[in-house]
């Protein structure tokens, strides 16, 4: 069976950057990228540079997480370009993504927070809803294909604040408690994969450190130089993680060194 590879959001940030190294490090394996609008400007944006890239293998599509919709249109749609007799998704990126920081309760605002639950929590589980059933199944034949992990991985974007144990600063409620259920539904599916799929295929979150874009900009002259990453950096370090985690390190969240954060 052939591969593919899903990333959603790819109009920016670590979204485009993971959507063009897969494009350049993977021979064959066809990219489906994600865009809430200005499909042709996406795809021009993942393309630009890619010299000898076959432009056929990106398939851009219009997924907003907050239109449940489009986000069933989009696994229809590639219901159509992959047939699931002969294709399997072998690597998914879920990185929707929204922060209003809150420093203290009262600046909490309803709409804000609803908005980030919405983005942040119910995106990925959306996305879980109409693209796990492309995954193998136990019965699949996964292959071994350059570029990508040994075995099939749906990669959910979390953020070490997520991390319950780890929290020693506060603030942050809406942002936080939206990244920690990720992490929650992040075990829960990779529960619900080892029984449908056994070793083909395991989910996993990851925190990306702080990085250079829209989400963090506010933050930006918080952080140490060295400590605030550009999405290149962050996405070349993500990879890494992905295509290094064994069975064991299955439904749980990984920091952009490889390290496990903490539940």
């Amino acid at each position: 069976m052939k591969p593919w590879c899903l990333v959603t959001p790819a109009s920016r940030g670590i979204g485009l950057q993971v959507a063009r190294r897969l494009l350049a490090e993977t021979k064959s394996v066809p990219v489906v990228a994600t865009a809430r609008e200005d499909l042709d400007q996406t795809r021009e944006s993942i393309l630009s540079g890619l010299d000898g890239v076959e432009e056929e293998r990106l398939h851009v599509l219009r997924a907003d997480v907050l239109d449940e919709s489009t986000v069933e249109e989009a696994a229809a749609e590639c219901s159509k370009l992959f047939s699931k007799k002969d294709h399997y998704l072998h690597l998914s990126f879920a990185l929707p993504g929204l922060l209003f920081p809150e420093k203290s309760p009262t600046q909490i605002d309803y709409d804000k927070a609803l908005l980030t639950f919405q983005t942040n929590t119910l995106g990925p589980l959306l996305l879980l809803k109409h693209f796990s059933p492309f995954l193998p199944r136990k019965g699949t034949k996964v292959d071994s294909t350059e570029g990508l992990p040994p075995r099939a991985v749906w990669a959910t974007m979390s953020a070490r604040v997520g991390s319950i144990s780890d929290n020693k600063l506060g603030g942050w409620y809406s942002y936080r408690a939206s990244k920690a259920a990720v992490n929650q539904i992040t075990k829960t599916f990779d529960n619900h994969l080892r029984t449908s799929a056994g070793d083909n295929a395991m989910a996993i979150a990851l925190h990306p450190g702080t990085v250079k874009t829209g989400l963090s900009k506010e933050f930006w002259g918080n952080v140490k130089e060295e400590k605030l990453f550009s999405p290149e950096f962050a996405t070349d370090k993500l990879l890494e993680v992905i295509r290094s985690r064994g069975v064991d390190d299955r439904g749980k969240c990984w920091d952009w060194k490889g390290e496990e954060v903490p539940p």
